[in-house]
Order: C-alpha cells, then structure tokens, then sequence
C-alpha cells in the first residue's frame, strides 16, 4: 500500500510524464482511428486538450483518490465546447478514452519506474470508473438538451404549418427533424391525455405517437398546444392509408373525440388538413356516436352547423351539385326519400313512379355522392346538402327545385 508521501513523489514523476503521454497517445489515434484523422484542425485540437485534460486529472486524482475531491467530468470535458458532442460520437469517445488508458498504461513503467508501475495501473483501472461515469454524463447532457431543443423545435413547425405559414425556411427545419415525406399529408387532431401538463409525461406520449407513426413507415411532427395535442402525420398512402394513420395514433390521445383532417398534397399546404380537423373536434360533441377516430368529411354536417363555411361549401359542391348535374330527377326522388321517412314504397306512391325506379335513382345518387340515402348518417348529411344547395342556388335554371318535371 502506499503511502501518501510516495503517492505525492509518484504523482510529480507522472507530472512531468503528461506531455509526452499525450503526444504518445495522439500519435496512436492518428494510426488506429480514420475518423480522428478525418476531423478538422480545430476538432482535432479540442480533443488534444480532452486527452491532456484527462492524464493530468488522473495524476491529481492519483494524488488525492476521493471520488468526491475532483469533479472528473468538468476537468476532463469541462474545457471543450458543448457542440463537440455533434460531432464525435458516444461510441467514438469511449473508443478514444480506451486508448488513452491503453497508452498510459504501457507507458507508466517508463514514466515513474518498474518498482511503482504496479500501484499505478491498479489506481488507472479504478480512475477508468470516473472517466466512464463522466462520459456518460457529458453525453446524457448534450443528448437532453439536443431533446429539449428538438422539442422547442418541432412544436415551432407544427405552429407554422397549423398557421398556414410554412415555407421553405419551415420545410428546412422539418427536415432537420428527420421529415423526409414527399407525399401525402394529414393532420390528426384531439385532446391531451390526462398526465403532467408539462416535463417527461408529455414527452413519453408524444414519443409514443412517433413509434406509432414510424411504425407505419411514416413522417411525424408532433406538439401540444394548450388542452390539444397535434400529430402532422407525412407519407400516407392515400385515404386508406389515411384511416390506419389514424387509427395507429389515435390510441395516444386524451379521452373525446380524435379527428383525421383530409389528405394534402404536402407539407406546405398541411394548413388545409389541420382547418378542416380542428373545426371537426371543435363540432365533434354534435355527433356522440361518431367512431374514434373520425374524418372531418364525416363531420361535415355538425361542422356546417357549428358555422363553418368551408363545410358548407364542400356539402354544396360534393352533394348538392353532382345531384344537379345528374337531372332533376335524381334530386327530387331523393328529397321525396328523405321526407318519407326512408320508405322507397311511399316515395314511388307520392312520385307516381315504380319502387324500381326509385331505388335505380338511389343507387344512381350513391354512385354520383359517395353517400347512401339509405344510410341514416348518410341521409343526414343528404338532408343539409339540399338544405345549403337550395339556400346558395343563384339561379332556378342552374339549380332546379323540386318542381321540375320527371
């Protein structure tokens, strides 16, 4: 054992043995590892001084071994900057601090003598311990603050595509993010779960919506905004691909409804999605049956109600108007449905007409909307269509009423 005395004469020998050691050792990262010789002067020269760092601080620990008495991470790490972290990995520090104890360890006979060698590499195995715990942590800090970042990040590029004010200093940041997606966007929309209103809580949910996501092989931004949470979801595979996206993450939401805007061409324009679903979450309590998730074309109807324009518009121009253009008689057979409470019997008495043809014309208006009038939501949605349609028609001659011969 040694005493502190011999520790103190070893540890002024070993002093004197730093330079060289750190000469000794950046000559072997220059000859055994390619990345050390393809970095910059300047990445370069802040690693010679982690490396000279990291001796000297093993000398002054030799000296003094209480754990507690030097804060190996800030001298070993402490004088390189923080965004060095970016540019040599966790993997390829351990790679270097293996090294430099190697060298030292081959070297420590020369440096303080073969009768001393022995305490000295027993001492070098359990400094090892430190400098572990201290890389681990330099990296566990930079690896946090670069998810703190990133969140602050993303949240800004979801409020700048929700704010219809993305462009391609967003797009550049999105791709920062790892947004890759060329093609089909949609927005998904709904409540925050009930965990912390902030911290590691929202942080889990939100990284489990980007598993879910991923797992589909999709692009995903996502943030919290107030009481909502918001999943911009990119490479979907058209609208079937837009129910599983849905489906996939709705599972991460807040208890009430989960609405999936419709598809857009890209991230640009995902303004347009994320309209459309936050006016369906906001007229979604009209529909208490409506499935979890739901389509914001599903709601169009409580959207059309609760004052939105668009939805207004949209069931005048997808419903109303290919009804239009289809001959009045599609139109009036199914006005007179819709009033016979459903009954293809009463509507063929009140039209004078055959219950087949009735039910050709309501297969026809299927055909032409999309929608079945025989489907108690669809009929719903038929009975505002022609309820806008004949509300907004300019002109008798462009929008026949009811009144038009068969």
């Amino acid at each position: 054992m040694s005493t502190v005395a011999d520790r103190e004469a070893i540890a002024v020998r070993l002093r004197r043995a730093v330079a060289p050691l750190t000469t000794s050792t950046l000559a072997r990262m220059e000859r055994d590892m390619p990345w050390f010789r393809d970095l910059p002067a300047e990445e370069r020269s802040w690693i010679s001084t982690i490396v000279q760092a990291g001796i000297q601080a093993f000398v002054t620990w030799y000296e003094t071994p209480q754990p507690a008495s030097t804060p190996v991470t800030a001298e070993v790490f402490g004088s390189a900057p923080r965004a060095l972290t970016g540019v040599v990995s966790l993997h390829q520090t351990v790679e270097m601090v293996r090294l430099t104890i190697e060298v030292v360890e081959e070297n420590v006979g020369e440096a303080v003598g073969p009768e001393d060698a022995a305490s000295v590499r027993e001492s070098i195995v359990r400094y090892a311990r430190e400098v572990a715990f201290a890389t681990a942590e330099v990296y566990a800090r930079a690896a946090e603050l670069r998810g703190a970042w990133d969140a602050r990040l993303e949240a800004l590029v979801v409020d700048s595509v929700l704010r219809a004010e993305a462009d391609e200093s967003v797009l550049s940041r999105a791709s920062a993010l790892g947004w890759e997606s060329g093609g089909d966007v949609v927005v998904v929309l709904g409540r925050v779960p009930d965990t912390d209103a902030a911290g590691p809580a929202r942080e889990a949910v939100i990284d489990d919506v980007r598993r879910s996501a991923r797992h589909l092989g999709l692009d995903v931004l996502c943030a919290v905004q107030g009481d909502r949470m918001v999943a911009v979801l990119g490479g979907v595979d058209g609208p079937d691909g837009a129910d599983r996206a849905g489906t996939a993450v709705a599972r991460h939401f807040g208890q009430g409804p989960v609405v999936v805007g419709p598809l857009v061409p890209d991230l640009v324009r995902a303004s347009i999605s994320s309209r459309a679903a936050t006016a369906g979450l906001r007229a979604a309590a009209g529909w208490p049956d409506a499935p979890r998730p739901v389509s914001s074309d599903d709601l169009l109807p409580e959207r059309a109600l609760s004052g939105d324009g668009h939805a207004r518009r949209q069931l005048v121009r997808e419903v109303y108007l290919p009804m239009v253009a289809a001959g009045p008689p599609m139109l009036e057979t199914v006005s007179r449905f819709l009033d016979q409470g459903g009954s293809i019997e009463g509507t063929a008495r009140s039209m004078f007409v055959h219950a087949n043809t009735v039910r050709y014309r309501l297969r026809r208006a299927t055909e032409v909307t999309g929608l079945s009038p025989t489907d108690a939501r669809h009929a719903y949605t038929y009975r505002l269509a022609l309820t806008l349609g004949r509300l907004t028609a300019p002109d008798p001659q462009t929008s026949p009423g009811l009144s038009a011969p068969l």
